[in-house]
């Protein structure tokens, strides 16, 4: 092995199970998460394998994995301090208390609302909190009316069989 961290005839298999655990390791280190360099370096790794071309020329295929990695983390960051600082602006946007009507649903709908699946959840409050036609909230959630119509289907079914609700059934549609 030279200095570069090549050795004569590798190929990208070979170039993969040596530098994967070694980029795990400075991951995990750079990184302070284990999961997350897993992640990254599986991320470089096919990096590698769709440019692997031009880093089977390079004197040192290894370096450039870990610097595509470094990279890849340091985007990784980037996104979440964004996504933080983003947050922090939304929340300093809205009002400490908003005017906007309570829509008309006990504790008991809200809570069994929020235990669908997300776009069945998304359905139901288009078509029936909102009181979209299909063809709007297959509008607004961008997909065809028939999904809209079966995940609308879904939920209600769900809402039905839900035991907090079972004084309701008549209300339900």
């Amino acid at each position: 092995m030279d200095d570069g961290g090549r050795v004569a005839g590798d190929d990208a298999d070979a170039v993969c199970r040596r530098e994967h655990p070694r980029l795990v390791a400075a991951l995990t280190a750079y990184t302070g998460d284990r999961d997350l360099a897993v992640e990254l370096s599986q991320e470089a790794l096919a990096r590698a394998l769709l440019h692997w071309r031009e880093v089977q020329g390079m004197d040192a295929p290894g370096a450039w994995l870990h610097r595509v990695a470094m990279n890849l983390a340091n985007s990784h960051f980037r996104r979440r301090r964004y996504e933080r600082l983003a947050l922090r602006r939304a929340a300093a946007r809205v009002p400490a208390s908003v005017d906007a009507p309570e829509p008309p649903l006990g504790g008991a709908v809200r809570t069994a609302l929020a235990e669908l699946p997300p776009r069945q959840r998304e359905a139901v409050v288009l078509r029936y909190v909102l009181d979209l036609s299909v063809e709007q909230a297959a509008e607004r959630m961008g997909c065809a009316a028939g999904t809209v119509r079966a995940l609308t289907a879904q939920g209600t079914a769900r809402l039905r069989r839900h035991p907090g609700l079972a004084d309701l059934q008549e209300v339900l549609p």
